[in-house]
Order: structure tokens, then C-alpha cells, then sequence
């Protein structure tokens, strides 16, 4: 194997052991915030959970995806897959928040309180951001643009968590159930966005990618 070869290996070695973070820190969270949200009745702490389980099949299919990174003759089209499946995730998010947000609003019922939401909420403010660093910086250095695309749902995933966290919070002090919903519902087209392109399968090449040259 070429100096070169064994390199781009260490860098893909490095992307599985985020994405093997990435799927055992979804599950605890996904538990956390369902189990959270049946308790208090609060259908975005659930939604927030299921947007967590979403994040667990993304990181299943990148760790795929960089199984076979040293394969340059499949290469594109392995890219273009994982990308495809990524995309398929946005979607899925978008559909989520959109149920729990337009539930939410229906039912105009503020939640129980829920201390346990508020923790994993404030927990996931301040992980995602650091997770969506650093498989970004590996996304670039394998010029995997569904590496970054999976970096995207870490950075919505910290959105997310602070828009949790600010209705959270807003209902408990002021009785404000309605802030969260109309928060998340804003976000809705901007997941929508990701996950379309993502879905016709751009990779770097189709997007003229500044960060990274994709290789013929």
C-alpha cells in the first residue's frame, strides 16, 4: 500500500471512530429524550429523541461508507450512496420536527416541566458542536462531501437542542408552550433544503467544492 494509500486509511480510521461515537451517543440521547418526553407529555422532547435514533442510521451508513473509502474504483458511487441515504435522513428529521411542532400547536397543552429534557438538551448544545467540528475537518481530508453532510445533522442536531432547550426553559418560567413549536417550524425548509440536495447525490465534484479536489 502507497504512502499515499495508508494515509487516506489512518484519516477513514479516525471518521469510523467518530461515527462509532456518533451512534452510542444517539442511542443514550434517543432514550433519554423519549423517556423524558413520555413523562412530561411533551411531543418535542419525543421528536427530539426520534431526530436522535434518525442521526444513529446516518452514522451506521458513513461507517459503511468509510469501510470501503480505499476502494478508488467504487469510490464515486459508494460516495454517491451514502449521500443519497444522508439525504433520505434530512428528510426524515424534517418530517419528525413538522409532526411534533404542528402536534404541539394543536393540542395547546403545555408539557410537565422536565428537568431530565432541559440536562439532555444542554448536553447535546454543547457535545454537537465539537462532533460536527471534527468529522467536518475529516470530511474535507478524505474529500468526502457525505462526510460533511453527515457533519450537517450534528450542526442541526445542536439547533435543534437549542431550540428544545429555549421552549424548555420558557415554559417553566413563564408558561410559554407555544416557543418552541413555532421556533422548530422554522427550521423545517432549511433541513428540507439539505436533505433534498443531498438526495440527488452532489458530491464535491457536482458542487464545485472549494475545501477539497476531488479526484478523477
Amino acid at each position: 500500500m502507497s504512502s499515499s494509500a495508508t494515509e487516506f486509511a489512518l484519516i477513514a480510521r479516525q471518521g469510523k471512530r467518530l461515527e462509532y461515537f456518533s451512534i452510542w451517543w444517539h442511542i443514550c440521547e434517543g432514550v433519554a429524550a423519549v423517556a423524558a418526553g413520555i413523562i412530561a407529555g411533551s411531543v418535542s422532547l419525543v421528536g427530539f429523541g426520534a431526530d436522535s435514533f434518525i442521526e444513529v442510521t446516518s452514522a451506521v451508513a458513513l461507517l459503511w461508507r468509510l469501510s470501503n473509502i480505499v476502494d478508488e474504483e467504487n469510490r464515486e458511487k459508494n460516495e454517491r450512496l451514502t449521500l443519497r441515504i444522508v439525504g433520505i435522513c434530512f428528510l426524515a428529521l424534517a418530517a419528525y420536527i413538522s409532526y411534533a411542532s404542528i402536534a404541539n400547536l394543536l393540542q395547546k397543552q403545555a408539557p410537565d416541566h422536565s428537568p431530565a429534557g432541559i440536562v439532555v438538551a444542554l448536553a447535546a448544545l454543547i457535545a454537537m458542536p465539537l462532533l460536527s467540528r471534527a468529522k467536518k475537518q475529516v470530511g474535507k481530508r478524505l474529500q468526502s462531501q457525505a462526510m460533511v453532510a453527515d457533519a450537517r445533522q450534528a450542526d442541526f442536531c445542536a439547533y435543534l437542542s437549542a431550540i428544545l432547550l429555549t421552549g424548555l426553559l420558557l415554559n417553566a418560567a413563564f408558561g410559554w408552550w407555544w416557543s418552541d413549536p413555532v421556533a422548530a417550524l422554522v427550521m423545517i425548509p432549511i433541513i428540507a433544503k439539505e436533505g433534498l440536495d443531498a438526495l440527488q447525490g452532489k458530491t464535491c465534484c457536482d458542487a464545485g467544492c472549494k475545501q477539497a479536489v476531488c479526484k478523477k
